[in-house]
C-alpha cells in the first residue's frame, strides 16, 4: 500500500511541474516531461515499488528498489525526481539556444536577402537571371524599365521563357547559348535598342554561366546577364571616325591644290613668269589655308584636353571688343563692308582668360564679315543683360536656315550653299562655342533668316557693371 501511495506522489509532484511549465509558456519543456511521464521513465521504479514480489524482478529491478525501501524512500525519490526536471531544464535551455542560433542565422539571412535585393534595385545597368530552362528567374528594376519584362512574374510557379520576355535576337541566343555550355563560359556583344521613346541606344551585354560542375546539387545551373549602356562611347566613336574623315577631307583638298600646281611648275607648263608667280600664289593661298585648319584643330584638341593654361581674371568686355574691331578692320574694308562697333556706355566687367575671349569674338566677327555680300554692314556691340554681360555679332549676310542653326557649331560643318562664297575649316565656330561655354561657363547663340542675316550672341557671367 505503501508502494502505491508514492508512485500516486511521484506522479502528483510530476504533474504540477508539469502544469508550471505550460503556465510559464516553457512548452518544450512540458512536452519533454510529458514524454518521460508517457514512455514509463518517470514511474520504472515506482511500479517496482508497487510489486510486493520481489522474487519476480531481475538484480538490477531489486537493486534500484534498494533506494526507495526504509523510512528514507521519499527524499531519495524527490532527488530523482529533481534531477529528472533539471535535465528536463538543460534540455529546454539547450532547445532555447538552438531555437535562437536558429532564429539570429534566419534574421541575417533575410537582412542579406533584403541587402541584395537594394542593390539589385539600385543597380543602373540591366539584369537578368535564367536557369537551365531558359526562364527568367531574377531581373532587376533596370531591366524591367529598359526592356519591358515583368518582375513581378518571377518567382511564380509558371516562369517566362526568356525568347518570350526579351524582344532582342542578339540578346536571346547569347543567352541560349551560354546556358548550353557544358564548361564555364563568358560571352560579350553588343546590340542596338529602341527605348519607349523611340530613341536608339546601344548595349552591351556580358553573359556567363552559372554553375557547370556535373555533380552539383546544391547551386542553380543557367546564365547571368548584365547590360551596360554604351550609346555615349558609341556616340563619341561615332564623332571621332567622322572628325577622323573630315579632317582627312579638309586636309586633302589644298594639298591637292599645292601637289597640282607644284606639278605645273616642275613640268615647265608655266612657262611666262605670269604664271608662275600664279601657280606661287595659289600654293601660297593653299598652304595658309592648311595652316589654319592645322591651327584650329591643335587650338581645339588643347582647350578640350585641358592643356591649355586658362588664366582668368578681371578684364572689360568693351576694351577686348575694341582691340577685337581693330584686327578686323581692314579684312572688312577690303569687301567694303561696314564695320560699326556699337559699345555699352556701361563697364561690362568679366572674369575670362583674355586671348581665348579675344578669339572668341574674332572668330564670330570673322565668320559675319566673310558671309556677308560686298557693300553689307556687320555690327560688334556690347551691352547688359540683367546679371550677365553679352555681346554679339550682327550682319546681314546670306543667313542660315533652321537645320543650320542646329547644325553650325559641329565640327567641320560648313553650309553647303555658302561654301563657294568663302574657305574655311568648318572649326571657328566650335571653337568658339566651347571657349564661350565650356572654357567661361556662358552660353552662345544664334538668330538667323536666310537672305536677311545673322545673330550671333555671346552670353557671359557678370563681374560687375558701373558707369565709365
Amino acid at each position: 500500500g505503501e508502494a502505491v501511495w508514492l508512485r500516486a506522489g511521484i506522479l502528483g509532484v510530476a504533474l504540477i511541474v508539469l502544469s508550471h511549465l505550460a503556465a510559464a509558456g516553457c512548452f518544450i519543456g512540458a512536452l519533454l516531461l510529458w514524454w518521460r511521464m508517457a514512455s514509463g521513465e518517470l514511474s520504472q521504479r515506482v511500479s517496482l515499488l508497487a510489486k510486493e514480489d520481489l522474487s519476480a524482478h531481475s538484480p538490477s529491478e531489486v537493486a534500484g528498489l534498494a533506494a526507495f525501501t526504509g523510512p528514507t524512500q521519499w527524499p531519495e525519490v524527490l532527488r530523482q525526481l529533481r534531477e529528472l526536471v533539471a535535465s528536463v531544464v538543460q534540455e529546454l535551455e539547450d532547445a532555447e539556444q538552438a531555437q535562437a542560433s536558429a532564429e539570429i542565422r534566419a534574421r541575417r539571412a533575410r537582412a542579406e536577402r533584403d541587402r541584395l535585393a537594394v542593390i539589385l534595385a539600385g543597380l543602373p545597368d540591366p539584369l537578368l537571371v535564367i536557369n537551365d530552362y531558359e526562364e527568367i528567374v531574377l531581373a532587376n528594376l533596370s531591366a524591367a524599365s529598359v526592356f519591358g519584362v515583368d518582375v513581378q512574374q518571377f518567382g511564380s510557379e509558371t516562369q517566362v521563357k526568356i525568347d518570350q520576355a526579351l524582344e532582342c535576337p542578339t540578346a536571346v541566343k547569347l543567352l541560349k547559348d551560354v546556358v548550353r555550355r557544358k564548361t564555364l563560359t563568358q560571352r560579350t556583344a553588343e546590340f542596338s535598342w529602341r527605348d519607349g521613346f523611340g530613341h536608339e541606344r546601344w548595349y552591351r551585354v556580358i553573359c556567363r554561366n552559372l554553375d557547370v560542375a556535373a555533380d552539383s546539387s546544391n547551386g542553380m545551373r543557367g546564365a547571368v546577364a548584365i547590360f551596360n549602356d554604351i550609346t555615349v562611347q558609341k556616340a563619341i566613336q561615332r564623332r571621332n571616325a567622322e572628325f577622323v574623315s573630315s579632317v582627312s577631307h579638309e586636309m586633302k583638298t589644298p594639298l591637292s591644290g599645292i601637289k597640282a600646281y607644284v606639278e605645273l611648275l616642275v613640268d615647265g607648263d608655266a612657262e611666262t613668269p605670269e604664271e608662275r608667280e600664279e601657280c606661287l600664289e595659289v600654293i601660297n593661298g593653299q598652304t595658309e589655308r592648311l595652316q589654319r585648319l592645322i591651327d584650329n584643330i591643335l587650338n581645339l584638341a588643347r582647350i578640350e584636353s585641358g592643356v591649355v593654361d586658362v588664366r582668368k581674371d578681371r578684364h572689360s568686355l568693351n576694351e577686348i571688343l575694341e582691340e577685337v574691331h581693330g584686327i578686323l578692320a581692314p579684312q572688312a574694308e577690303q569687301k567694303d563692308i561696314d564695320f560699326q562697333l556699337e559699345l555699352s556706355p556701361m563697364y561690362l566687367g568679366v572674369i575670362a582668360d583674355r586671348d581665348l575671349l579675344m578669339q572668341a569674338a574674332i572668330n564670330l566677327a570673322s565668320n559675319a564679315i566673310k558671309y556677308t555680300p560686298v557693300g553689307g554692314r556687320v555690327v560688334l556691340r556690347s551691352r547688359l543683360a540683367a546679371q550677365e554681360v553679352c555681346f554679339e555679332v550682327e550682319d546681314t549676310g546670306v543667313g542660315l536656315s533652321e537645320e543650320d542653326c542646329r547644325r553650325v557649331f559641329d565640327k567641320f560643318y560648313r553650309v553647303k550653299k555658302d561654301q563657294e562664297m568663302a574657305a574655311g575649316t568648318g572649326l571657328g565656330l566650335p571653337l568658339a562655342k566651347y571657349i564661350i561655354e565650356d572654357v567661361h561657363g556662358g552660353r552662345l547663340e544664334v538668330r538667323s533668316a536666310l537672305n536677311v542675316g545673322s545673330t550671333f550672341s555671346a552670353i557671359l557671367p557678370g563681374a560687375g557693371a558701373m558707369s565709365e
